[in-house]
């Protein structure tokens, strides 16, 4: 079915190409895992048609000389605060937590897609954000959507996508953390065999104070294939997670995993992707103290299938810096490059995204150099095949200061 319909979109769009941009003579990498190419890419409206060499276009493409500059899909955050929180120290400006809701909070709807830290991480390349709510002492902290960062009123995205969590490393007893996920698992178990009003009258619900919000999204978690992502530092939180996994059949994603190399077969074995930050080198906590620069090489190595994040608050562009330096102690150069595209829509299924391939939306950034090093920079970022605007606060604030002309005579000093 699918290929009938990518069929019938080539067929409408051979009658005009009025839409239509040429990216040609770019290093192409695809997000696929497959080595860079010297290709052409051919996008109509907001999709990719071809690649490749030679590609037939009509005097109506707009071609865009590319001279060799590296190309890669749009990056993807799968973990962020991108567009629900602006200052961390105002909780005026913080919609990223809930005093009421816990497993079935949502932050879709606090979107803000004129959030000041979209245009700054959509300058650094990355187009597309997991937004989650915030950690909290409750071991599942709410439901993360998907969006498009274009910045458009109209906002783009796949609401209540992901649950997310913890195991370990929170106030109060790993055992009591552990002890109560568990009673959430089952209560989800529940609620698909007895009415909503039985379930909440039930003496854990009622104990921890649950809403109807929550009982519902817990029966997506055990039911639905719905990706839960579990924080995990010590290597015995990983293993309690992928027994949860086991006897819940979840969709898990773990994250953090700094002890994982000890127990890299099991979780090979239960064939778990996770999420890391690659610089996390120099341990936070005593949960952490297996942290090194050589997790992302011995992940990959494994056959992992790794994503990246960082734990810098609305910079969220510098996992790009994480993943170089994940390379730069032994990882995969293309599986970096995944790992910040493919990889996070495939694993959050997010249809077609992640990859540029024929089908696709045309989430495209060409850089000026190497993308993995600090120092390069988009040159041009297109989201479903629209040009961005790659201004932000900081760019604007930067020209307002540097350009002395027409200033008092004190800037000029």
């Amino acid at each position: 079915m699918k290929s009938i319909k990518f069929i019938l979109l080539l067929l409408l769009s051979s009658h005009s190409f009025s839409n239509s941009i040429l990216l040609k003579g770019g290093m192409v990498h695809s997000g696929t895992g497959e080595k860079a190419k010297l290709q052409d890419i051919l996008i109509d409206g907001d999709v990719i048609t071809s690649i490749g060499n030679s590609l037939i276009i009509d005097a109506k493409t707009k071609v865009i000389e590319l001279n060799g500059s590296p190309v890669t899909p749009g990056l993807i955050s799968p973990m962020s605060n991108i567009g629900i929180v602006e200052i961390n120290a105002l909780d005026i400006t913080r919609d990223d937590e809930s005093e009421i809701l816990k497993a079935g909070f949502s932050i879709y709807g606090a979107f803000n897609p004129h959030s000041t830290g979209i245009p700054w991480n959509r300058s650094n390349g990355v187009t597309g954000s997991i937004t989650s709510p915030s950690a909290s002492s409750f071991p599942l902290f709410g439901l993360a959507s998907y969006f498009v960062l274009d910045g458009n009123l109209n906002i783009k995205g796949k609401k209540d996508i992901a649950m997310f969590g913890r195991i370990g490393s929170s106030s109060g007893s790993r055992a009591e953390t552990l002890s109560i996920l568990e009673s959430l698992l089952e209560l989800g178990i529940q609620s698909t065999n007895m009415p909503l009003e039985e379930v909440l009258e039930m003496r854990m619900a009622d104990q921890l104070e649950l809403q109807a919000q929550d009982i519902a999204a817990l029966a997506r978690l055990v039911k639905s294939n719905l990706p839960l992502v579990l924080e995990t530092n010590r290597a015995v939180d990983i293993l309690q997670a992928l027994e949860l996994k086991k006897r819940y059949d979840l969709n898990l994603v773990l994250s953090s995993v700094e002890e994982a190399p000890f127990v890299i077969d099991q979780l090979k074995a239960s064939n778990t992707p996770v999420i890391i930050d690659p610089m996390d080198n120099i341990p936070n906590s005593f949960d952490e103290l297996g942290s090194s620069l050589e997790l992302g090489k011995i992940l990959d190595q494994a056959g992992i299938k790794v994503m990246f994040s960082t734990q810098r608050s609305h910079n969220y562009h510098l996992m790009r810096q994480g993943s170089g330096n994940a390379v730069a102690y032994g990882m995969s150069y293309e599986s970096a490059i995944r790992g910040m595209t493919k990889t996070v829509a495939e694993i959050f299924n997010l249809d077609r995204r992640g990859s540029i391939e024929a089908g696709n939306y045309a989430d495209i950034v060409v850089w000026d150099s190497d993308p993995l090093e600090p120092s390069s920079f988009p040159k041009l970022v297109l989201i479903e095949g629209k040009e961005q605007d790659l201004s932000s606060r900081s760019s604007r604030l930067t020209e307002r200061y540097t350009n002395k002309e027409d200033k008092p005579s004190s800037y000029k000093h």
